[in-house]
């Protein structure tokens, strides 16, 4: 297919795994707009991009603001053909709990877990309803979930409730879209070396004796060890491949799909 006159959004994408998602979609021709909550990353994530792009200030959990987002990417891009729902925030509060399963679900308050569903699930909910009338028929949604959807999550109870809501709203907006020709598929990305994992393994470094003399990175590299059965982490770009699959032609019959890029991290979850 020609990407030359697609129009790309992805939301939260002004570092991380939303910088990496426009990033393959750059590569590939399309036009990439990128919305972030500060105006500086998003115009530093587009600006780095090869393709014609435009980074826009806006708020993925508020529909007024990604109507309005919408609105200036089609009279500066044109109409919009594929949204990336990536925005969103890591599950673990590491300053306020102790890494343990207990704590991560009993020092949830009211606030904390209200959070993670507006920062992980309306994001997804208000940017699409921002784009179902604007969006072209014959396009496609695709939603940046977390592996954390597919399985128990001790540790991250709210985040993971979140995530998996995510997967259901894909499978129930695919549904309901495919009358338009419109295909909507989710993404579960594993473990990514990001802003939410430096934080991470700063908490266990300061908090889990065995873990003391190392660097964060080391630390990052013991989990993937542990945990992946290929051995290896994912990038944003591994993310961003799969996303622009799902966009092409090539995937033109796939909808309503959950699919994890982990490394098989999910399968030992499973078991």
């Amino acid at each position: 297919m020609s990407w030359e006159n697609k129009v790309v959004m992805v939301t939260g994408a002004g570092r991380g795994i939303g910088a990496g998602i426009a990033k393959c979609f750059a590569l590939q021709g399309a036009k990439v707009a990128v919305t972030d909550l500060s105006q500086e990353l998003a115009d530093s994530s587009a600006a780095a991009l090869d393709t014609e792009s435009i980074g826009i200030l806006a708020d993925a959990a508020s529909q007024n603001s990604m109507a309005e987002a919408i609105d200036l990417v089609s009279s500066k891009l044109g109409q919009l053909d594929i949204l990336i729902n990536n925005a969103g925030i890591g599950g673990l509060n590491i300053e306020a709990q102790e890494l343990s399963p207990a704590n991560a679900f009993l020092g949830l308050t009211d606030d904390n877990w209200d959070e993670q569903l507006h920062y992980n699930l309306r994001t997804a909910f208000s940017s699409t309803h921002a784009a179902i009338s604007r969006i072209r028929d014959g396009g496609s949604i695709i939603n940046i979930a977390s592996i954390a959807a597919l399985s128990p999550t001790p540790m991250l109870p709210a985040y993971g409730a979140a995530k998996a809501a995510v997967a259901h709203l894909t499978r129930t907006l695919a549904v309901d879209l495919a009358p338009r020709k419109i295909r909507v598929n989710c993404i579960c990305p594993g473990i990514i070396w990001t802003r939410a994992w430096e934080l991470l393994t700063e908490g266990m470094k300061a908090r889990q004796s065995e873990f003391a003399n190392m660097s964060q990175r080391q630390i990052f590299e013991v989990v993937i060890e542990n945990a992946a059965p290929l051995g290896e982490e994912q990038t944003p770009e591994d993310i961003g491949n799969l996303a622009v699959f799902f966009a092409s032609d090539q995937a033109g019959q796939i909808t309503g799909q959950v699919v994890a890029v982990d490394g098989g991290i999910s399968l030992g979850q499973a078991g």
